[in-house]
């Protein structure tokens, strides 16, 4: 199944508008690892419970969907709202209260479940984590809904740095960020496929440069980018994603 971006937004401290993001993806430099959306789009007593993640994610989402019409959405997160859950641990090592809201918060579909209510939607909204290929678990869901004969599906990714307990899992991520796309079916000549193959057995992949795009960034400047193909190999699999021209 072949798709289009039909619209996009993205967030990250000192980054806010589209024509700004597309010349940082063309040459990234070093951001302000802090900054918080103000997500005034949200009702102020909703907002209140959000963290900064779910923040920065919802502003992406926000800021995409605008008038559009209300579809399902995937949200897409490595490892979701780390911090959260660091703190709840915490506090479960000295014997402290828990507090219900904040747990509740914790669990990985939470920023979907509050942007639904928010927005009062009732579509389908879904959470993926998947690893090093979280984005395309994303994507290949969102494709199979179009599949179905969904007409728009929205992919909202956000990710930012992990806690210092658990940093030594993954240091790819130097600052907080998300974006989103709305996305519908395609089958013209500029159409994207995404597609999956086995790479070579042991094949050795690349340790991330310091100068170097998280992954979930590399895929969002393939697809603003116009650029015709961009392969991501990880864990014995190739993902190929292609714009047919």
């Amino acid at each position: 199944m072949g798709f289009s971006v039909q619209r996009w937004a993205a967030w990250a401290p000192g980054l806010v508008h589209p024509a700004s993001w597309e010349t940082w993806l063309a040459t990234p430099h070093p951001l302000p690892a802090e900054g918080t959306p103000a997500l005034a789009a949200m009702p102020a007593m909703m907002r209140r419970r959000v963290d900064r993640l779910g923040r920065i994610a919802l502003q992406a989402a926000y800021d995409a969907h605008v008038d559009a019409p209300d579809a399902p959405v995937i949200f897409a997160s490595r490892y979701g709202d780390l911090g959260r859950s660091v703190e709840l641990l915490t506090q479960l090592a000295r014997s402290e209260p828990l507090s219900p809201t904040s747990f509740s918060l914790s669990v990985h579909n939470a920023i979907g479940a509050l942007y639904s209510i928010a927005r009062g939607d009732t579509s389908a909204y879904a959470a993926i984590a998947a690893g090093e290929e979280t984005v395309e678990a994303a994507f290949t869901e969102a494709c199979g809904l179009l599949s179905d004969g969904v007409p728009r599906v929205m992919v909202v990714v956000y990710e930012e740095p992990v806690p210092t307990p658990w940093e030594h899992f993954s240091r790819d991520v130097a600052f907080p960020h998300a974006w989103a796309c709305l996305l519908s079916a395609s089958t013209g000549a500029d159409a994207i496929h995404l597609d999956c193959a086995a790479s070579a057995p042991n094949a050795p992949v690349a340790p991330l440069d310091a100068a170097e795009l998280p992954a979930d960034l590399r895929a969002l400047r393939f697809l603003v980018s116009g650029a015709s193909r961009w392969e991501h190999a990880t864990d014995g699999r190739c993902w190929r994603w292609a714009r047919h021209a």
